[in-house]
């Protein structure tokens, strides 16, 4: 039998407003996945320590508070550091059009804006994660 997709979905640096958060964490759930929600306030390394310690397939990175550049940088170079490979990272929050880009340069496979569905996310999910 095969696991379910495993999600850890943090919230990086100061930014404070988690319910976005929180709805993708419980949707994510409902659709039949594994999810660590870490809560907000994270540091990279709390946040790479916490996908290493609970074996995940994927992170979901959120950030409405501007600092997405400089936290999900920091979070992909642990990842690389700590040879972390296979675990899909996505994002969501309020990230303007220009970061998308260089996002998805670092490595970030998908970028999910206000309004996205959570049947969308979990379908990317389901299509883009590789089982352990």
């Amino acid at each position: 039998m095969k696991r379910p997709i495993k999600v850890l979905i943090a919230k990086a640096g100061l930014d404070g407003h988690e319910r976005g958060a929180l709805v993708v964490a419980m949707g994510l759930r409902d659709a039949g996945m594994e999810v660590v929600y870490t809560g907000i306030r994270n540091t990279p390394e709390q946040i790479v320590q916490a996908a290493i310690q609970e074996d995940v397939n994927a992170i979901g990175l959120s950030s409405l508070s501007g600092g997405h550049m400089a936290q999900f940088t920091r979070v992909m170079e642990l990842l690389k550091k700590e040879k972390i490979k296979g675990v899909l990272v996505f994002a969501g929050g309020i990230i303007p059009d220009a970061d998308v880009k260089k996002l998805k340069k670092l490595g970030i496979r998908e970028i999910f804006g206000p309004g996205s569905s959570i049947a969308s996310i979990a379908e990317f999910l389901k299509k883009n994660v590789r089982s352990k």
